[in-house]
């Protein structure tokens, strides 16, 4: 089992989960952040820590195709492990539906 980062974080890029992961598996891209899937040790801190309710568990029903997505990008984009202010749209776009489609960027964001 692996947990994975979905659509709920785009556009939002709550970092709350990046502090409490032991093993630094996020990567941050320009407007959401991914788990790398093959790093993270399936403690399930993250999740709890998440404001937008993105993280979730890889056995949840229609998560390969989520799986795949923070495994591509989470070995293109730069780790991140601080916590940083989220996107100025965050409390506007919180609980969006259709954001991968809508908002979503393939660039790297900064990382630290």
């Amino acid at each position: 089992m692996t947990y994975v980062v979905t659509d709920n974080c785009i556009a939002c890029k709550y970092t709350d989960c990046v502090e409490v992961c032991p093993v630094d598996c996020f990567y941050e891209g320009e407007n959401m952040l991914v788990i790398h899937p093959d790093e993270c040790i399936d403690c399930g801190v993250c999740e709890p820590e998440c404001p937008a309710d993105a993280i979730r568990p890889d056995t949840e029903p229609d998560m390969d195709e989520w799986v795949a997505f923070n495994r591509k990008y989470s070995e293109m984009w730069p780790v991140i492990t601080v916590r940083k202010d989220p996107l100025p749209e965050a409390e506007a776009r919180d609980g969006e539906t259709g954001k991968l489609a809508k908002y979503f960027s393939e660039a790297a964001g900064e990382g630290n």
